[in-house]
């Protein structure tokens, strides 16, 4: 069965059981302000967003202006002062992660974990707003403003002149729907082959944390954080009692403070799980005193953010005496795409809603990957999958159309090959950070999708084929 037939088929099968799939959904983005390696502490400044008849404001500092950031919020949101003019700016930084205060005018003060940076900045007439630049902090509420008594920022402006209309210091504005770029690279298909089970009882693995660009869908560009350089992050595969020690690298290039929690480990959050700045490094040691499918992540706040933007990975802890022998393995792990602007980090507003409404939910980082690229079995042979669901928000209903698990173990609990009662396994239920071991086998030569049974996101990317034998069962 060649490519065109496959996608034929995948594609029918998609707006059979998912509808015309997902519809376009607006979505809130903006430029970050900050930089890898904060400014120094006097800031360049630039003009105004005032009107042009302003009189011209002299070096004259009128007052200090001090502002508290904490994860994740300010104090206070809103400030005033009594007359426009120059002011110099006290941030300090009571959080346990970088911040910085972002103005409308370019101005950005940049403070280190509990640290305090200084700088100036002009207060126009109609006053001015500010955020924290940081990726994800002012969808989390970060923003505000600081009004001249009598002035217009802090009440409410008529909608024409709407001090959310402007974009002057990158929002978050209303923007038009995500629209696909036909000039985005085209998306890479992600092994999913299991690896071998690490050799030996103490493994000493260096994870890179690194932020960059990556297609998650044909067409849809994002700026991704990752560990080891893919979403998701390389599987470890180890076994109950090996020591695993991780040397832990935030890349000198990233803009960012992340993390690392591994679910599997058993260590002090406020120890080894504490986030680290750009060019910093950490040691995370821990053994592996239980077995399953086991998931970590950064934990960095806002977690649902660094999740929902790509850091997350698989560990698999397998039991005491081994798992036996199978034909072929591989590694699956559903996750969701809440999209930014083309080239930006994913929407944390859109993360944050209360009814999960993802723009993609996919198996291995990108959507609809395996449709095109089945994944290719001998018909009749053994196949083990391991499955994480990691969400971040969306339950899981792991299923693969035309075969039965005979073997499940979910979170510990088994449901043994060749019981006494034949039972058998339809799907397997995966709430976000939970994980699993399937087996089965393919009875024919055919197409058999891998969907999640919650079929209002197969339209949107939860679709991959297994390939049993040429695929045609009429051979």
């Amino acid at each position: 069965m060649n490519s065109l037939t496959r996608t034929a088929v995948a594609v029918a099968l998609a707006l059979m059981l998912a509808g015309c799939g997902a519809s376009a959904r607006p979505m809130w983005t903006y430029e970050p302000l900050g930089a890898p390696t904060p400014p120094p502490a006097a800031p360049a400044t630039g003009a105004p967003s005032a009107p042009t008849d302003e009189p011209v404001v002299g070096d004259e500092l009128l007052g200090t202006i001090e502002f508290r950031a904490f994860d994740l919020g300010f104090e206070p949101t809103q400030a005033t002062v009594e007359q426009p003019g120059r002011y110099e700016v006290v941030l300090h930084n009571d959080g346990a992660i970088v911040h910085d205060i972002a103005f409308a005018d370019g101005t950005v003060i940049v403070a280190q974990a509990g640290e305090m940076a200084t700088g100036e900045v002009v207060v126009p007439a109609e006053g001015i707003e500010y955020i924290c630049s940081v990726p994800g902090h002012s969808d989390a509420g970060m923003a505000g403003a600081i009004a001249v008594t009598g002035g217009g920022v802090g009440q409410e402006p008529p909608a024409e002149e709407s001090p959310a209309a402007s974009d002057d210091h990158g929002g978050p504005p209303p923007a038009t729907n995500v629209t696909a770029d036909p000039n985005a690279p085209p998306p890479i298909t992600h092994d999913p082959r299991a690896p071998e089970l690490l050799e030996g009882e103490l493994h000493e693995i260096e994870l890179v944390m690194t932020e960059r660009q990556m297609t998650v869908a044909t067409g849809f560009a994002q700026n991704v954080w990752t560990f080891g350089d893919t979403v998701p992050g390389p599987v470890i595969r180890v076994k109950v009692g090996d020591t695993i020690r991780v040397r832990l690298v935030n890349s000198p290039d990233n803009q960012l403070p992340h993390s690392l929690d591994f679910h599997s480990s058993m260590v002090a959050w406020n120890d080894e799980m504490r986030s680290i700045n750009p060019g910093e490094e950490l040691i995370y040691e821990w053994q592996a005193s239980y077995a399953g499918v086991w998931m970590y992540h950064c934990g960095t706040s806002p977690a649902l953010h660094h999740i929902a933007n790509g850091m997350y990975g698989m560990v698999i802890v397998e039991p005491i005496g081994g798992l036996d022998p199978v034909d072929h393995e591989y590694t699956l792990v559903q996750s969701e795409w809440y999209l930014g602007a083309q080239g930006q980090p994913a929407s944390l507003a859109k993360a944050m809603e209360a009814a999960p409404a993802p723009d993609f939910v996919v198996f291995n980082g990108v959507a609809n990957q395996y449709v095109d690229a089945p994944i290719e079995v001998p018909t009749g042979e053994r196949v083990r999958v391991f499955v994480l669901n990691a969400g971040p928000s969306v339950d899981s209903s792991f299923h693969i159309v035309g075969t039965i698990f005979d073997r499940v173990i979910k979170e510990g609990a088994e449901l043994e090959r060749g019981n006494s009662g034949s039972w058998g396994s339809q799907a397997v239920d995966l709430s976000p950070a939970q994980g699993a071991i399937i087996e089965f086998d393919f009875a024919e030569d055919g197409l058999y999708p891998i969907v999640t049974h919650a079929f209002n996101f197969v339209g949107r990317g939860a679709l991959g084929l297994f390939q049993s034998g040429d695929g045609d069962p009429a051979n």
